[in-house]
């Protein structure tokens, strides 16, 4: 067996061009096979997926998920911590060196 026989509910939304959520309801009707691995990663064997795309049983959907300024803050501080919490510091050496006596 190799590693690419199993994929991912991500990677098997991808190649159908549906989202996440309509693999797992795909899973829960049945329409889908799903095997667990160590009782907690799903995964699709990925000759099934394929051959369900072939068949053309699922539609293919558009869906485009809006970015919000929210999330785009959320992410920038998230992914940046390290960075903020530098300059910070950085900034407040500076004004001990400079300002403080």
């Amino acid at each position: 067996m190799t590693s690419d026989q199993f994929i991912t509910v991500r990677e098997t939304a991808q190649l159908l061009g549906i989202s996440e959520k309509k693999v797992m309801d795909l899973v829960k009707e049945g329409n889908l096979k799903a095997y667990k691995i160590a009782e907690q990663f799903l995964r699709l064997k990925k000759n099934e997926v394929l051959s369900i795309r072939k068949s053309g049983t699922v539609a293919v959907e558009n869906v485009q998920l809006e970015y919000t300024l929210s999330e785009r803050v959320r992410d920038a501080l998230y992914f940046n911590d390290f960075y903020f919490m530098s300059l910070l510091i950085i900034l407040g050496l500076v004004y001990i060196i400079f300002f403080v006596v």
